[in-house]
């Protein structure tokens, strides 16, 4: 056991990417754009949650974060998510908003399974946005091409 902020750093330094799962409307009640960049400060490849609150959805991919929504009717718990697996997540090369992205959960045991969850990057500009780690780099890049 330890503390968020040092098992991020650890993470981080190890080069291990996390991922964070949530409930309905994840995001509500966030300080706004500085819960997105405390998410991916600490390391957060990606959030799985059955809803997102919308201006946050759209902060996290402004971070570079992934925003996956379980299909109706799962959640963490349904796929029994426990916190001790490990997860892969396929991003295909070609993605698309609002695309089918595939997630395998890995169990202590040898066990695994996939989950279907649907990309919440909404829109093409998102899309492009996700890929270059976030509005500030894909402003940075165009920048530098012009």
């Amino acid at each position: 056991k330890m503390y968020i902020y040092d098992a991020a750093m650890r993470y981080i330094r190890e080069g291990t990417p996390t991922v964070v799962f949530g409930g309905e409307e994840y995001g509500t009640g966030s300080s706004r754009d500085w819960a997105a960049k405390g998410t991916q400060l600490l390391g957060v490849k990606a959030v799985v949650a059955r809803s997102f609150e919308r201006i946050h959805r759209s902060n996290l991919v402004g971070m570079g974060v992934l925003p996956l929504q379980f299909k109706a009717g799962q959640s963490w718990e349904s796929v029994g998510i426990k916190g001790d697996e490990t997860f892969d997540i396929e991003v295909p090369a070609e993605l698309k908003p609002q695309q089918d992205i595939t997630m395998t959960i890995h169990r202590p045991d040898g066990t695994a399974s996939t989950v279907t969850l649907l990309s919440r990057i909404d829109t093409p500009i998102e899309v492009d946005y996700y890929k270059h780690g976030g509005i500030l780099p894909f402003v940075l890049r165009e920048l530098l091409a012009a």
